[in-house]
């Protein structure tokens, strides 16, 4: 009878260790994902930049099918 008392006692003297462990693991994992969407939207953001860079506004009338120049998109 006292060796599954003993398991119990064991085991609940064991839980803030694994407890805090398990929180450990939850935080690197929530960093790794922070730090990945990060590098996602700064890949993003100099796309963006490079197409805005790349992109000239151009001057003057419509052609003669009546197209008139592309005005640059604005992020805002």
């Amino acid at each position: 009878m006292a060796s599954p008392l003993r398991g119990l006692v064991q085991r609940l003297q064991d839980w803030p260790v694994a407890s805090q462990q398990q929180a450990r693991r939850n935080a690197m994992v929530a960093a790794t994902a922070c730090a990945q969407r990060r590098v996602e939207r700064q890949d993003v953001a100099d796309y963006l930049d490079g197409l805005d860079a790349a992109v000239t506004r151009p001057e003057g009338p419509a052609d003669q099918r009546g197209n008139v120049p592309a005005l640059r998109a604005s992020r805002g």
